[in-house]
């Protein structure tokens, strides 16, 4: 049942994060935007996600993992629908900001969150398994089913509230056997042994206790600053640079690219061109900002292959990762991702284009997913939402530089971010091979 709600708020997310792609073709008309326009437009969201991250990260290791997550879906839920009938550009932007600082906040605490009600046994497959849900992120998530599940009790009996830990895992026990409650092993708790009041029972409304607050999150922070944490936390936050810079920029700019393909395929009937020729091609054609209401079928169909070419590496992450160790998959499929991008220069006609982004996407989608499930071990209780988060920032501020330098080259030279964004997957795939062993090689 978790493993479900969990995935349904991540397939959430994979919405709420790849809408833009479909909307940044027909918006043209709506906004008379030019490919810079686009760059600004697919970067906002992302500016949100940079700072959205790191404060719903303070709050989920303060007050709790399921209110923050509950807060963020309706809020998200809310600011999708005003922006989707907002009629100026300006506007618009600054909607999409905060849909963006909202599904930050989902993305950096559904993993820890599901993750925190696993034994260390099963914990790594079944957070593999959410990669299976990002695939399918074309159903929306009502945000209330959230209200059901209880807080985290591995972050309670971390904040010394060991009676409240123990009645939830009491409910656990009981939903997963039929059993009844008194037959539960477990009578008590021992948590950390903790002076003064609890940090997620401060108020925010009372100055001395906010100043607590705040004092108690700007100290985790500088934990993860600190060893043993220092090299973990720069290692995350340089593989979420790298790969989100150049995994957002491509996938919102992939039906764009497909597109102008079919626009130059028109035009150009039998006559083969790069990516690269056909955009200046395009954009120098037209006496106007290229612009058609209707984009065509193909561009849609192009995106459901795309989904549909992630499904075996979303089965085989779970299935072959206690085999292989999750750093092969991270390893393997950034290096490859990286040699797929410089493929990109050399393709010739939209085929070409469709079967290198599919593999771009299963290949990277599966990075992503795989990146949350090992922070989740390489971090304590108190911490590991703060670290998530801290490496979303630093994976969003490269996914506002990649936008932007995108918007600007595409039309005349995007040899240029191609390869920057192979290099900066090299870079990741690098930076994966130096990270410690978790799961179940770590128990061995």
């Amino acid at each position: 049942m978790l493993l479900t709600i969990c995935g349904l708020i991540y397939m959430n997310t994979a919405i709420g994060v790849t809408i833009l792609s479909f909307v940044l073709p027909s918006a043209t008309c709506d906004f008379q935007m030019t490919s810079e326009d686009k760059g600004w437009l697919s970067a906002t969201p992302m500016l949100g996600m940079l700072i959205g991250s790191y404060f719903w990260g303070c709050l989920a290791d303060t007050k709790g993992r399921r209110i923050v997550l509950v807060a963020t879906l309706i809020a998200d839920g809310i600011c999708g629908l005003l922006s989707s009938i907002a009629p100026y550009y300006l506007l618009f932007l600054l909607i999409r900001f905060f849909n963006g600082f909202n599904v930050a906040g989902t993305m950096g605490i559904v993993f820890p969150y599901l993750g925190e009600f696993q034994p260390t046994k099963y914990r790594e497959k079944i957070l593999c398994w959410m990669e299976l849900f990002w695939t399918f992120g074309i159903i929306i998530l009502p945000g209330l089913w959230l209200l059901a599940f209880p807080e985290s009790p591995k972050f309670l009996l971390e904040h010394g509230e060991s009676d409240k830990a123990l009645e939830i895992l009491v409910h656990i026990f009981v939903k997963n056997t039929g059993q009844k409650p008194e037959e539960y092993a477990c009578k008590s708790l021992r948590g950390p042994i903790r002076s003064g009041k609890s940090v997620r029972s401060l108020r925010l409304h009372n100055p001395n206790e906010l100043k607590e607050l705040l004092a108690e999150i700007w100290s985790q922070t500088k934990t993860l600053y600190k060893k043993p944490y220092l090299r973990n936390n720069s290692i995350t936050c340089g593989i979420q640079f790298c790969l989100t810079t150049s995994y957002y920029t491509l996938m919102v700019w992939f039906p764009e690219l497909f597109q102008r393909f079919d626009e130059f395929e028109r035009q150009y009937p039998d006559v083969s061109a790069s990516v690269c020729g056909v955009s200046s091609i395009v954009v120098s054609n037209s006496t106007v900002i290229p612009c058609d209401q209707n984009i065509d079928e193909k561009v849609f169909f192009h995106t459901i292959i795309i989904g549909l070419a992630c499904i075996p590496t979303s089965f085989w992450l779970p299935l072959c990762v206690h085999r292989l160790g999750i750093k092969f998959f991270l390893v393997f499929s950034l290096t490859a991702a990286g040699f797929v991008t410089i493929g990109l220069y050399f393709v010739r006609n939209s085929l070409e284009n469709l079967i290198l982004s599919c593999i771009f996407e299963a290949l990277t989608s599966l990075s992503i997913s795989t990146v949350y499930c090992v922070m989740v071990d390489l971090f304590p209780t108190n911490l590991r939402v703060m670290a998530a988060a801290m490496s979303m920032t630093f994976g969003r501020s490269g996914a506002l530089l990649g936008n932007l330098i995108f918007g600007f080259l595409i039309d005349f030279n995007c040899i240029i971010p191609i390869i920057i964004f192979s290099a900066m997957l090299f870079v990741s795939g690098f930076l994966c091979w130096l990270l410690p062993n978790t799961g179940s090689e770590a128990l061995e």
